[in-house]
């Protein structure tokens, strides 16, 4: 701990909010798998099936079974077909629509913020590697033809631990990013699959 707490401080200010972006960025991916695996973002089973019974005419057979259910492609089934049972074709369809929009929200909730961190990361970094520079060669023009070369090279190491910390923090956020946001396109792409599917197809009556 002491030596994490050394790193801190030579890296300065900058170091000491890249460390603290780190702690969000790790408590910000755990909390995002954790929700995605609530909303059921690798599951469908439910959803699928009751899809193949709404296509056999069990109506009532295909709303209980995703009826209760937490998952997002459960949750948009259920409300295309109490809609399509319900209301006219066009009201129906615009029901569904926005009940789909609710849920890809929920999706990628949380996605702009790692996309904000995998940014300005690298650029906490770079900031903090050349205020150390400015801060090296300051020392440098002070000691005049007393400086030391090993004192400026330490000094610009300890200046590029910033930039290094920054591409740490913003590299696996980004990746989770990319991560995240294809797991919520292929939920889009299934809900826009099984309402195309629930409305064209069968009758749930």
């Amino acid at each position: 701990m002491n030596g994490l707490a050394e790193f801190i401080v030579r890296g300065g200010p900058a170091m000491a909010v890249i460390a603290a972006l780190s702690i969000a960025t790790t408590a910000l991916i755990l909390w995002k798998i954790w929700r995605l695996w609530q909303l059921g973002a690798w599951g469908g089973a439910h959803a699928a099936r009751a899809l193949a019974l709404w296509q056999a005419g069990e109506g009532q057979a295909a709303e209980a079974a995703v009826t209760g259910r937490s998952g997002l492609r459960a949750r948009l089934v259920a409300a295309a077909m109490v809609a399509r049972r319900t209301l006219p074709d066009g009201a129906a369809r615009e029901e569904t629509e926005r009940v789909a929009r609710g849920l890809l929200a929920e999706a990628r909730r949380g996605l702009r913020a790692l996309e904000l961190i995998s940014t300005i990361a690298p650029l906490l970094g770079l900031l903090g590697t050349v205020l150390g520079m400015i801060a090296a060669f300051q020392a440098l023009q002070e000691a005049g033809a007393r400086a030391d070369p090993a004192d400026l090279a330490g000094g610009i190491w300890e200046a590029l631990l910033t930039t290094a910390a920054g591409m740490a923090v913003a590299i696996p956020a980004g990746a989770f990013l990319v991560w995240f946001e294809s797991v919520a396109d292929r939920v889009q792409e299934d809900m826009e699959d099984f309402a195309t599917r629930i409305f064209t197809r069968g009758g749930g009556s």
